[in-house]
């Protein structure tokens, strides 16, 4: 086997190697050409080579995602490491494991003026779970730092940081080994399985005749069938799901926005929880967030191994638990507790879906109908990927069906990265991948379709407002030229040409029946990757949407 000569090159390969991380994402450089001679000729690795540093992160962003593994990513010193920064913040808020290796210059040419030198020593410190700054030559103090990156990643679910200084000559390799790094095994960690003090917050429980579980984004399947019955069944819960938190059942309400809307100040009252549990990741929904923090429930306890973040001001208690061993532990003692709740809601919600469906029924040609038109031919058992902004919230207004697994970059909500998150996932999951985006999402990471790996049967919706439709969706709109230009960023611009220098099979729509068509034929195209580009009305799509909440009540 060829091995790079530099024995730091050589220790941290191996280290990886025998720690089991076989993915590795490689942006091309110079100054980290030992990691990448020695990376892409071990067979023990699975190498990708992504030029786009802020791709290949996301990318590797969407692979982690999948995989629940960490994926690495390698690039050359200077600027390289800076366009990681935006999938480095989303992997920590979203709890995604990635290792980032970046070759550095030895620290006696930093702050010299030489070229591709920046300060690179802690540069994530702020989104990072942990920084290993190496030095130039092998050591078992480097050895430690790597593997203590490494376990950290794994056992915190973030992005770590290894910076490793390189001296010329960089290409150099050997067919032996110089080093038998040092290989350290992570100290198990005990996941709490039950409920300190259960009596207490069982008898909260069973006090409480309001209960409201809120679910943000969360893993498909970690949540079993008797405690989702038992939560669907108790006449004090009302459970409140998003689109993101692939969790299905008939009593559940998964479109808040459409219950809480039209919510007057005594509506809330009555819907104020005197106990809120959460859990998952982050919540869409700036509306249940308003309503929350105006009216804080007596008790918010939020689960989560992790973290809990204290998002309406309220967090009472925060248990490192998994959210499935929480509620077995706690409906252990607990009994369903006579209320009105749950059925004076649901009669609410069920009024508001018939409404949805007569209002949908009559609607033009809009981002609004396109998207039920899209969700409701998605097929079953696919994995769904949606970009931020006007995307995924208009994908919450829509029922999906519940055997779709649904992603969205939800950690810091970006738009900067959701197509090349798409297409890592898209290489990592062998389901039928589907990425729903908006044109500025998708033309602000369109160098993600420069990539080489990406599934014959991989399908993008691609819905064109002609700007930033978000922003006309928002308090404050006005139509005037400073609003366009700064804030929508009203364009002309289409994927027509990208679909055709990058050879993907392209389709276009700007009516329902074409919409219909267009549709049918981009699932039955597996012989290229598949762009399908819906031209919506600029002027309309706010006016339905503002319509709809209206029509609701």
């Amino acid at each position: 086997m060829i091995y790079p000569k530099i024995p730091l090159a050589q220790s941290i390969i191996e280290i990886l190697s025998a720690k089991g991380i076989t993915n590795i994402i490689i942006s091309p450089g110079s100054r980290n050409a030992p990691l990448t001679i020695g990376f892409a000729q071990n067979p023990n690795f699975k190498c990708y080579s992504i030029a786009d540093e802020r791709c290949a992160a996301f990318f590797a962003l969407g692979i982690a995602q999948q995989t629940k593994k960490p994926t690495a990513i390698v690039c050359t010193s200077g600027s390289a490491l800076l366009n990681y920064y935006p999938a480095v913040a989303e992997a920590f808020y979203s709890e995604i494991p990635l290792i980032v290796i970046s070759a550095d210059r030895p620290q006696s040419k930093i702050d010299i003026g030489d070229g591709q030198t920046i300060r690179q020593q802690n540069v994530y410190e702020n989104h990072s779970v942990f920084n290993a700054n190496l030095t130039e030559e092998a050591s078992e103090e480097n050895d430690l730092k790597i593997n203590k990156a490494i376990e950290t990643a794994i056992l915190k679910k973030g992005p770590v940081h290894i910076n490793a200084p390189f001296e010329e000559p960089l290409y150099e390799t050997t067919e032996e080994l110089s080093v038998q790094p040092k290989i350290t095994n992570a100290e198990p960690v005990t996941i709490l399985k039950s409920i300190e003090n259960k009596d207490k917050f069982a008898s909260i429980w069973n006090n409480a005749k309001r209960k409201l579980v809120l679910v943000g984004v969360n893993e498909a399947n970690v949540i079993d069938k008797e405690i989702i019955d038992n939560l669907a069944s108790d006449p004090s819960v009302v459970v409140l799901t998003e689109t993101t938190s692939n969790l299905h059942h008939p009593n559940f309400i998964n479109s808040i926005d459409t219950l809480i809307t039209p919510f007057d100040d005594s509506d809330f009252k009555e819907f104020n929880p005197e106990v809120l549990v959460t859990f998952g990741g982050m919540v869409v929904s700036k509306r249940i967030k308003g309503f929350l923090r105006k009216y804080k429930p007596e008790h918010h306890w939020h689960i989560d191994t992790l973290r809990a973040y204290d998002t309406f001001g309220a967090l009472t208690k925060h248990f490192e638990m998994q959210p499935n061993d929480f509620f077995k532990d706690l409906f252990s003692e607990t009994n369903f507790t006579e209320s009105d709740y749950f059925k004076n809601i649901d009669a609410v919600y069920k009024t508001r879906l018939e409404r949805r469906k007569d209002y949908l029924k009559k609607i033009p040609f809009s981002d609004f109908k396109v998207f039920e038109k899209v969700i409701e031919s998605l097929p079953k058992n696919s994995q769904l990927q949606i970009s931020n902004s006007s995307a995924i919230r208009y994908a919450q207004l829509i029922d999906i069906d519940a055997s779709i697994e649904v992603f969205c970059n939800r950690g810091t909500s970006g738009i900067d990265g959701s197509t090349s998150t798409a297409i890592g996932a898209a290489v990592a999951n062998s389901k039928q991948n589907i990425f729903i985006t908006g044109d500025i999402s998708f033309l602000y990471d369109s160098n993600a379709l420069w990539n080489a790996y990406i599934p014959k049967n991989f399908k993008i919706i691609l819905i064109n407002n002609g700007g930033g439709g978000i922003f006309r969706i928002l308090p404050g709109h006005e139509e005037k030229p400073v609003f366009n230009t700064y804030f929508e960023t009203s364009h002309h611009l289409t994927a027509e040409h990208l679909a055709k220098m990058y050879q993907y099979n392209y389709y276009v729509s700007s009516d329902l029946n074409s919409l219909e068509e267009n549709i049918k034929a981009l699932y039955n195209q597996n012989d290229a990757p598949c762009i399908l580009e819906v031209f919506t009305p600029t002027f309309e799509n706010d006016v339905v949407l503002k319509q709809y909440f209206k029509e609701l009540v």
